[in-house]
């Protein structure tokens, strides 16, 4: 399975989709905030061009793509307001994602969010152009110092593909059977695997950007970590077994095959704090100003975004999973189980709630372009 062609968050508005379940990532949006608008303040502090090169990815779509750029927007005009310029710089703002994105969703909420921007800052804001840039940003995805400001959220931890070495080379089948990630039964073989895996990613990941960014451009990204230097702990890896168990269930009912969940590993890494410095060192194109932990609670908080009090908090954690792991899974498992498999990972989880209160760590890192 190409993973890069299947992998995309539920797309449209409807009950399963992205967009109305994406309360947890925009949580994590938020706590980034204070980060982001130190970046870009510290490079106009520095510089005023005339053109600003602006990009986001791993916009995904629904409410918080368009949040974030007016977000970084505001941060922008207001810098320019503030230092008495008598109109602000052009945006080019490109919105990047895997090709199975649903840019459409994105493209169809634009002419509001101009005419917002009109209405909010006149006619001496701007121009703004936003473009949908599809492609992966594990390679080169922009011209040659084309940016000045890079964002990302809720992406890093994707991998490029599902690690390589997984499977024996005896034909015995998967290192890591009746798992889909990494867990407390792992052996060496199969972290080490998924560790290298991250590692290359970043060092592609930091490479191409390293060429698409000017001298004293900033970038903010904040995707799944681990506190603890055991990929195995919990934090990290939890909600992955719940959802293996939830298909061994299905298993043990005649549903799915069991070859079936042997051969599916997901293309996530939820990597320590020394992981992601050792990879920014090694590059050597980016400084590291901040490296931050926040955590989140599995549901989003009660009361927060698209919250829906008739749920229990065990469905309302999966329909977030389903929103964001869906399509992999219906491309290898069939479309045909999914409601039964979200419900029985629903019941799972909210017998884990009932009995600890677990959130996920996220990594938020804040990095200059070396001149």
């Amino acid at each position: 399975m190409e993973m890069m062609q299947v992998l995309h968050m539920n797309k449209g508005a409807g009950k399963t989709s992205y967009a109305t379940n994406s309360t947890v990532q925009s949580n994590i949006i938020s706590t980034a905030k204070p980060l982001m608008k130190e970046a870009i303040l510290d490079i106009f502090n520095h510089v005023l061009p005339e053109s600003v090169g602006i990009a986001d990815l791993g916009c995904s779509s629904g409410p918080n793509t368009l949040s974030v750029v007016s977000e970084i927007l505001n941060v922008i005009y207001a810098k320019w307001e503030e230092m008495g310029r008598p109109c602000s710089p052009e945006f080019r703002v490109y919105l990047n994602d895997l090709n199975g994105n649903d840019f459409n969703n994105v493209f169809a909420s634009l002419p509001a969010f101009y005419n917002r921007l009109k209405e909010e800052k006149g006619s001496e804001f701007g121009p703004c152009f936003i473009s949908g840039v599809p492609g992966s940003f594990y390679g080169r995805v922009f011209p040659t110092n084309s940016l000045h400001f890079v964002h990302s959220s809720s992406s890093l931890h994707w991998l490029s593909q599902v690690p390589p070495g997984l499977e024996r080379k005896d034909g015995g089948g998967s290192w890591n059977k009746g798992k889909i990630y990494i867990s407390k039964t792992s052996p060496d073989c199969v972290l080490e695997a998924y560790s290298s895996q991250f590692q290359e990613d970043w060092s592609v990941f930091l490479k191409s950007r390293a060429e698409e960014i000017v001298g004293g451009g900033r970038m903010v990204l904040s995707f799944m970590g681990r506190r603890s230097a055991d990929p195995r702990s919990k934090e990290s890896c939890y909600q992955w077994e719940l959802l293996a168990r939830a298909l061994m269930t299905m298993v043990s009912q005649g549903l799915i095959e069991e070859e079936k969940v042997d051969s599916f590993n997901a293309p996530y890494y939820a990597p320590s704090p020394e992981e992601v410095k050792f990879g920014i060192y090694k590059g050597g194109s980016f400084m590291l100003d901040r490296l931050e932990m926040f955590e989140i609670d599995w549901d989003g908080g009660e009361g927060e975004g698209d919250y829906d009090a008739t749920l229990s908090s065990g469905e309302r954690v999966a329909k977030t999973i389903r929103a964001v792991v869906e399509s992999m899974l219906q491309s290898h498992f069939g479309g045909d189980v999914m409601d039964h498999l979200f419900l029985r990972y629903g019941q799972l989880v909210g017998k884990h709630l009932a009995m600890a209160k677990p959130k996920y760590v996220n990594l938020v890192i804040s990095l200059v372009r070396k001149a």
